[in-house]
């Protein structure tokens, strides 16, 4: 349990746009490198944090329950939000500090794409959980993005077609 929890806390200090951001390198360790889940697991995992009520950083929660348990569950929980807590309270007591610091700009604009991209990449890694070689996870994923955007349909209708979608294919 160590070794997840010193892994989320230090990922907790780099998840610039919240968990989205680090759910493909969180994705690489419990599944490539340690495979203590496979990668539909993972994605369900997801799937289930989201769709509780609350912040999307109860997945850590949900990985720590699944390897060890109530502890895990409260070990990863704390050690994603602890670290990230902390640091936040240090930047934002900066930040207001040099208020009218001219690289203050530069730095918040900065941050817009790399958090984007962080994102985008998460959103990649969910939308093709049996890898990037299986095009129709993708295409499912795409055509459910394209349904948000250019219709007024209600997401979880989006999501239930695209569940039905995907059936087959696990």
């Amino acid at each position: 349990m160590a070794e997840l929890v010193l892994y989320l806390a230090l990922l907790s200090l780099v998840s610039v746009g919240g968990v989205p951001s680090v759910l493909p390198e969180m994705q690489r360790l419990v599944v490539e490198t340690k495979g203590w889940m496979s990668a539909a697991e993972f994605t369900q995992l997801f799937a289930v944090a989201q769709a509780s009520p609350g912040p999307n950083v109860l997945i850590t929660a949900l990985i720590g329950w699944k390897l060890y348990g109530m502890p895990g569950a409260l070990a990863g929980l704390a050690a994603f939000c602890v670290p990230a807590a902390a640091l936040a309270y240090w930047a934002g007591r900066l930040w207001d500090r040099m208020r009218e610091a001219p690289w203050r700009e530069t730095v918040r604009r900065a941050l817009v794409p790399v958090t984007v991209g962080l994102v985008l990449s998460g959103g990649w890694l969910l939308a093709t959980p049996l890898g990037a070689d299986d095009w129709r996870s993708g295409a499912i994923a795409g055509a459910s993005a394209a349904a948000l955007y250019a219709t007024r349909l209600n997401p979880l209708w989006i999501l239930a077609a695209g569940g039905a979608l995907g059936v087959p294919l696990f």
